[in-house]
């Protein structure tokens, strides 16, 4: 009889431990499962967070390359045209006037003075704006590749600049286009640099 109860009082423990077994089980399972879904959501974010950084330097990129452009028809122009340089920039001052009245009028003036005095050593005024071109198709080039040395010619080149652009505008005559021109290149170093330590660079 003491045989017997002793089974049947056994039984009952094996149960018990069995069922306990299983709930450790379940929860090691369902820990597990949590952890693969954390890290899953986690490099799930950093993909993420990496393109919307790619997208944000190809934005840059772009800019350079419009400045590049840019500077590279002011220089086809003063080839083309520096004998009679004075007439054709009275002919675009006037026709500025006409179109956009006092709009960037000060821009355009400046501009102009800038384009007087390089068509007096217009050959040396083309080779200096071609290779201003230049470092900006390469800067743009080197940021739309994410080359390291990119991002360090860049937030280089534009956090030297600020603090001058910062001087001319507190010193000089108020600007919103100068304000503007200053607000958009210390958003570039933002972002550069935002990007930089991202790739572990800063």
């Amino acid at each position: 009889m003491s045989k017997s109860s002793n089974s049947a009082s056994s039984k009952p423990n094996d149960s018990k431990s069995s069922e306990s077994e299983q709930k450790q089980i379940a929860e090691s399972e369902n820990k597990r499962s949590l952890v693969v879904e954390s890290s899953t959501a986690m490099a799930i974010k950093d993909e993420e967070d990496g393109a919307q950084a790619s997208k944000s330097i190809k934005m840059v990129a772009i800019y350079e390359l419009l400045k590049g452009v840019g500077a590279l028809f002011g220089a086809v122009a003063l080839w083309l045209w520096h004998q009679n340089i004075n007439s054709w920039l009275m002919s675009l001052s006037n026709t500025w006037h006409y179109y956009f009245g006092q709009l960037l009028l000060n821009q355009v003036n400046e501009v102009i003075h800038l384009a007087e005095n390089a068509s007096r050593h217009w050959l040396a005024g083309v080779v200096l704006i071609v290779g201003y071109a230049s470092i900006r198709f390469l800067e743009a080039y080197g940021l739309w590749k994410d080359k390291i040395w990119a991002y360090w010619f860049s937030v280089l080149g534009y956090g030297l600049f600020i603090p001058i652009e910062l001087y001319y505008l507190i010193t000089g005559v108020f600007d919103w286009f100068k304000l503007a021109i200053f607000v958009l290149n210390v958003v570039i170093v933002i972002v550069v640099y935002r990007n930089m330590k991202r790739k572990g660079l800063i």
